[in-house]
């Protein structure tokens, strides 16, 4: 009987100890996944350079408000080289029609400009090539450029990259972004570029720092650093923001710039006329505001 007993006894602990064990809740093993390995710096930068290139040709006209802000050397607003313009601009040969607006909404006179980056201009257009050297040296205002071409058929894809104009000094993730610095292998005028941010997963330019330079009328060449940032409009890339810093002993107005890219759009088509100056004076009564 007493063998009964605790036989009986320990079946039922037995039982209570398997419910307990049953009650618990089940902890599912949690498997580490690997971070994706970057490709190398340099192979990197040839795809973030081939994502942007693979948006181009850009749109054929762009229609854009540039905001130009500066201060003078003492701290104070320079109202007399801030301005704002209205943009009308053709890209295969980057002729551009331009109207200043003023703080009251006046329309001033049609002039005719290429915005280009490095030259004696407004930088721009907002779909403007950042990964094209610098031209070799200063260009008249005749200057045509060659057009971009047009994007050839796919027939079959290859992995190709070749000797790069800048090596990758170093890799940095921050939060979703990758940033890279580069130094030129050669040609430091020319190969602008001195750091990259991309979004991590696309690739897509986010923020660039390049080179550029500040024109002095009759006088000196100074170095500018520009920051530049970047939106997707369209499925393009297009500067939004452009903030300067000139060095190099400059000691004159307008020490930091800043430019803002408004109002952008992409026209299917754009009259001849706006971008041939000898027109202008027949289009006083057509010209665009």
């Amino acid at each position: 009987m007493m063998r009964r007993l605790l036989l009986a006894a320990a079946l039922a602990l037995g039982g209570a100890s398997l419910a307990l064990a049953g009650s618990r809740p089940v902890t599912a093993a949690v498997t580490a996944t690997a971070p994706t390995p970057l490709p190398s710096p340099d192979d990197l930068l040839a795809m973030i350079r081939a994502k942007f290139r693979s948006h181009r040709p850009p749109p054929p006209y762009e229609v854009y408000t540039l905001v130009r802000k500066q201060n003078t050397n003492y701290g104070y607003p320079d109202y007399a080289n801030s301005y704002t313009y209205h943009v009308w601009y053709r890209s295969y040969d980057h002729a551009a029609l331009e109207r200043k607006i003023s703080e009251l909404g006046a329309v001033g006179y049609m002039e005719f400009m290429r915005p280009m980056f490095n030259q004696d201009t407004d930088p721009g257009p907002p779909t403007a090539d950042v990964f094209e050297p610098a031209p070799l040296h200063t260009l008249s205002p005749s200057f045509v450029p060659t057009p971009e071409p047009s994007a050839p058929p796919v027939i079959a894809v290859l992995k190709v990259r070749g000797e790069f104009d800048y090596r990758v000094t170093s890799v940095q993730r921050e939060g979703d972004e990758l940033h890279l610095s580069l130094e030129p292998r050669r040609q430091p005028d020319r190969n602008r570029l001195r750091q990259i941010w991309v979004d991590a997963k696309t690739l897509e330019l986010k923020k660039i720092v390049a080179t550029d330079k500040l024109f002095e009328q009759n006088g000196p060449v100074y170095p500018v650093l520009f920051t530049v940032y970047f939106k997707m409009f369209d499925g393009i890339p297009i500067i939004t923001t452009i903030h300067g810093v000139v060095y190099g002993g400059y000691g004159g107005d307008g020490q930091t710039v800043d430019y803002t890219f408004k109002h952008v759009s992409f026209p299917l088509t754009l009259p001849a006329w706006y971008f041939n100056p000898r027109d202008y004076a027949q289009h006083q009564d057509d010209a665009p505001e």
